[in-house]
């Protein structure tokens, strides 16, 4: 909103009204009030999540410490929602195509987890949301974004920019500054020179039809990443500031991946695709890592508050899409490799334990717990140790992958 204010402002040559042109101004004023408005108005949600009772559901999984846990309020991610949301329609573009879908994907992905949480504490149900209706809403966003890509014009790649004198300001770019403009079936490969990997490419067996069975297989992708982006995410939240932690981290790679991609000069020198209007994104990760950092305010050991799945699924979603837009889909396992190592201890103990009881007729564990933290939890490490161990772990690997834009 206030992004249309100063740009009449600016128009009419009001003095200090071109700031807002940058968005390294405007993604600052974002990160700011998005760490406002979590901490001052999440205080009062917290309040009044314990003024109605929302406790978190402890189940009994023999861990020291568990029960003191008991009767600390979730749903706490609406305050990462409403961190993200206030500020993004504050400050940003709301007439860019890949704001609108983050905005989609913010509100999709939270209504399916605070539906999950709103069976769990009221209705009492364990299980929450049936796992078909889950998979049905993370299916359905698929569609929409992977749809959106295909029908929209606004979303294109441009390749082999030629780089004027730009700084990161909102600026108008003749087209004949491009050597060739494609639609965006293309993602980028990882430690590979001319690494551009397009999708008709891969089947082009098909022949003709090639272009569609390449437009269909994209989709597909891209509901398999936001179904197990937002999965992870949720096995990730077991401890105490850990979900949220790891995924500012991982945010702010993304938008370090956002800002490169959108400048001329950045996306020349670096020699990778050059996807215009892309850098509006940088808004919506400082307003996301605000979100997050102001949310571990409360979240932090001891918590005083649990994100819950409407905010678990919610963060993945957003890390899953922005990935898919940023055309670093490829490098979720590295960026988001806690998450993957999470999902993938989980679906180890169960394949295991299920494989060993049908061949031994007793059921045998590769670890003490899953997810994997709880595993560290049995083994006697506190909390806050293993939460600020895994930190680190994925404090590295955005480090390589951010190193992916140069290591080819």
């Amino acid at each position: 909103m206030f992004y249309y204010l100063f740009e009449y402002l600016d128009k009419i040559d009001f003095t200090g009204a071109g700031l807002f042109q940058y968005l390294s101004f405007r993604a600052a004023l974002t990160a700011i009030t998005s760490l406002i408005v979590s901490m001052i108005f999440g205080k009062k949600i917290i309040r009044y999540l314990q003024k109605k009772q929302i406790g978190e559901v402890v189940r009994d999984l023999g861990l020291e410490g568990q029960y003191e846990k008991r009767g600390t309020p979730t749903m706490g991610g609406i305050i990462i929602i409403a961190a993200i949301l206030i500020p993004v329609l504050l400050f940003a573009n709301l007439g860019n195509i890949y704001i609108i879908l983050m905005l989609i994907t913010t509100v999709w992905m939270g209504i399916i987890g605070f539906i999950d949480d709103y069976i769990k504490t009221f209705k009492k149900k364990k299980a929450g949301l049936s796992g078909k209706y889950k998979i049905f809403g993370q299916v359905t966003l698929g569609l929409i974004v992977g749809l959106t890509f295909y029908f929209s014009d606004d979303i294109q790649i441009r390749e082999h920019p030629i780089a004027p004198d730009l700084c990161d300001s909102v600026v108008e770019v003749n087209q004949d500054y491009f050597s060739q403009t494609d639609k965006p079936l293309k993602t980028t490969i990882p430690f590979v020179k001319n690494n551009e990997l397009d999708y008709k490419k891969i089947v082009s067996f098909t022949g003709e039809n090639s272009e569609t069975v390449a437009w269909i297989a994209f989709v597909i992708l891209v509901i398999f990443i936001i179904t197990a982006v937002s999965n992870g995410a949720n096995m990730t939240d077991g401890l105490d500031g850990l979900a949220t932690g790891t995924s500012s981290i991982i945010g702010a790679a993304l938008a370090i991946f956002a800002y490169v991609s959108g400048n001329l000069i950045f996306a020349d020198y670096l020699n990778i695709m050059y996807i215009p209007n892309i850098g509006e994104l940088v808004v919506f990760a400082a307003a996301f890592m605000g979100a997050t950092i102001g949310f571990l305010w409360y979240n932090s050991y001891p918590a005083q508050v649990f994100m819950g799945d409407t905010g678990s699924l919610t963060i993945g979603g957003i890390i899953a899409v922005f990935a898919i837009i940023v055309r670093k889909e490829l490098l979720i396992p590295i960026l988001a490799g806690i998450f993957l190592i999470e999902n993938l201890s989980v679906m180890l103990q169960v394949g295991w334990f299920k494989y060993t009881r049908k061949k031994f007729g007793e059921g045998r564990r590769i670890f003490l717990m899953a997810p994997l933290h709880h595993h560290f939890q049995k083994k006697g490490y506190p909390e806050s140790k293993i939460v600020s161990r895994f930190w680190i772990v994925g404090i590295l690997l955005a480090i390589i992958t951010i190193i992916t834009l140069k290591i080819r």
